[in-house]
């Protein structure tokens, strides 16, 4: 220690004044000035074992004494039981699935320097024996290197050089971890590494290390270093993560789902986040086929008109949309322990707009993998009132055009207003506003789109619109022709530019059932609300008129 134990007893004199309630504790001193390690900055960390089967707090106080910031945790016998139990029972299982949090508890108390009440502090630490705690702590950090490494190759294979190295060192990292775990240095906090391997003496296999620690001490390109990182990984003990690319398969992630509108491809992740593709990410996403080698996969996307499917591919990896496999040995799942935990990367929203076009949603270019800055339930109401919208649109210029043949002003001019209505209901919709406002407000309720050029142009129309009265021919036509425009204008932001004339004709009305399966598939997936209850004909009948026989 790099404090005398005079120095520690007086201390924690000093910290019982202020936790009455550890008199009768045992008392040991833990962390990195137990291990040997720690500097004039390190915490003092006390643990407190009390001899009971009491529940006592997880989260430490805070004292600062002496200059110094004193942590003082608690635990009981039956908890310090119970953990030692914990790490033991998930040993026999998969060493990768054992929690942070518990291995390191356990480390600590096993690495700690009694000083109150040897005898009880003795009898907890034989709870579990440090030679089984090694083997543990050694098979941790080996299959977290393992899946690192592997990653790596992944990230190689894909073109990815730079992030490839950086997984290199974390690899590498981890895999000298494991080998100096095996040897006693046990210790999980990686700063401390280099006091480690001092203290474990000149080898040739920790002087490879030091040497290959970094990427940019290493003088290697990050292609050659990825390869000496699993060489040095391999003579290290990590097992598993040969340099070569014949083990890599492409995995399906769970929760993950691909829908089409149209010609746009939209990836929904836990039935929460959905990513719209451009084109050529639309492509690559195309050619995995789960199972198959990942350079087959990359050559079919490429071929297919995605040159940097490789970054593409890269890019579904960290978003989670697949994964990543080991031949034989199931998905790769890199961590860094002691550091941010693992899991799918969640980028910014896209800040394309408006959100949803009848065809999907709105897409930042051809390589945009875009996060939809709506969950995929309201996106998909969205797309659905959407398309419902303009069949409204359809059927109210229908009833106005009849109207006026009738001279029917009345009736002409109320069907002129729905007119409006529904296509504002579109406007909102594809902005991804859902629930909607009720018809009498969704003039008003364009306050809520962006101040932009052409909603500010499109509000300013609708406020006119909706005072149009119609009391003659020439009203009435003039009201066509400027419903018309405004219905056109709508349809170009909102990706309907060719919808079709639904009620014109058979044809138009099997395009218009066309436009709208696509959406109410992924909306019945994601348990929206449809637009009308006769959508669920449609869908059971999968997007064919239910009555009419196909040919």
């Amino acid at each position: 220690m790099i404090l005398s134990e005079d120095y520690l007893q007086n201390l924690w004199d000093k910290t019982l004044a202020h936790v009455p309630s550890a008199a009768n504790c045992a008392v040991v001193l833990e962390g990195s000035i137990a291990e040997g390690f720690g500097n004039s900055s390190s915490d003092i960390d006390f643990l407190l074992i009390a001899d009971s089967d009491a529940d006592l707090p997880t989260m430490p106080s805070l004292l600062f004494l002496d200059g110094r910031r004193v942590e003082v945790r608690t635990r009981s016998v039956r908890q310090v039981a119970e953990q030692f139990s914990a790490l033991t029972s998930a040993t026999h299982g998969d060493p990768g699935t054992i929690p942070e949090d518990l291995l390191n508890r356990c480390q600590r108390l096993l690495g700690s320097f009694p000083l109150r009440h040897p005898d009880l502090v003795a009898k907890v630490k034989g709870l579990m024996s440090f030679d089984d705690f090694r083997s543990t702590a050694r098979e941790w950090w080996a299959h977290h290197a393992r899946q690192s490494l592997r990653y790596a190759l992944v990230l190689r294979e894909l073109g990815q050089e730079a992030e490839a190295a950086a997984w290199t060192e974390a690899g590498l990292l981890q895999a000298v971890k494991s080998w100096a775990a095996g040897r006693g240095e046990t210790y999980l906090e990686p700063k401390w590494l280099p006091m480690q391997l001092d203290r474990l003496g000149a080898d040739p296999l920790s002087a490879r290390f030091r040497v290959l620690a970094s990427l940019d001490g290493s003088g290697l390109d990050p292609a050659a270093y990825v390869t000496a990182g699993a060489l040095l990984s391999a003579d290290l003990g990590v097992a598993g993560a040969a340099s070569g690319s014949e083990h890599l398969t492409v995995a399906r992630a769970d929760g993950v789902t691909t829908w089409q509108t149209g010609d746009r491809v939209h990836v929904v992740r836990g039935r929460q986040d959905v990513f719209v593709l451009g084109d050529q990410a639309a492509r690559a996403w195309r050619a995995l086929v789960f199972g198959r080698p990942l350079g087959a996969v990359l050559s079919a996307a490429q071929a297919s008109g995605a040159p940097q499917a490789g970054r593409l591919i890269a890019q579904f990896l960290r978003f989670g949309l697949v994964k990543a496999a080991w031949k034989g040995e199931g998905p790769i799942v890199p961590a860094l322990p002691l550091a941010a935990p693992p899991g799918a990367v969640t980028p910014p929203p896209s800040a394309a707009r408006p959100i949803v076009a009848v065809g999907g949603a709105a897409v930042g270019g051809a390589e945009a993998i875009d996060l939809v800055p709506v969950p995929a339930r309201r996106f998909s109401a969205a797309g659905m009132t959407l398309v419902w919208s303009n069949v409204l649109v359809e059927n109210a210029r229908e009833d106005l055009v009849g109207a006026l043949d009738r001279e029917q002003w009345s009736v002409a001019q109320l069907s002129a207003r729905r007119m409006l209505r529904f296509a504002l209901r579109g406007v909102l919709s594809a902005y991804g506003v859902n629930p909607l406002p009720p018809d009498s407000e969704v003039v008003r309720a364009l306050s809520l789109l962006p101040a932009e050029a052409h909603t500010e142009e499109m509000r300013a129309e609708a406020r006119c619109l909706e005072t149009l009265t119609i009391a003659s021919v020439a009203e009435g036509g003039a009201a066509v022709k400027r419903l018309d425009r405004f219905v056109a204008q709508v349809r170009h932001a909102t990706g309907a530019y060719s919808f079709p004339s639904s009620f014109d004709s058979s044809d138009g009305w099997r395009q218009t059932l066309e436009l709208g399966y696509d959406w109410l598939r992924l909306g019945a997936h994601l348990d929206a609300d449809l637009p009308i209850d006769e959508a669920s004909d449609l869908l059971s009948s999968g997007g064919a008129q239910p009555h009419v026989a196909t040919t």
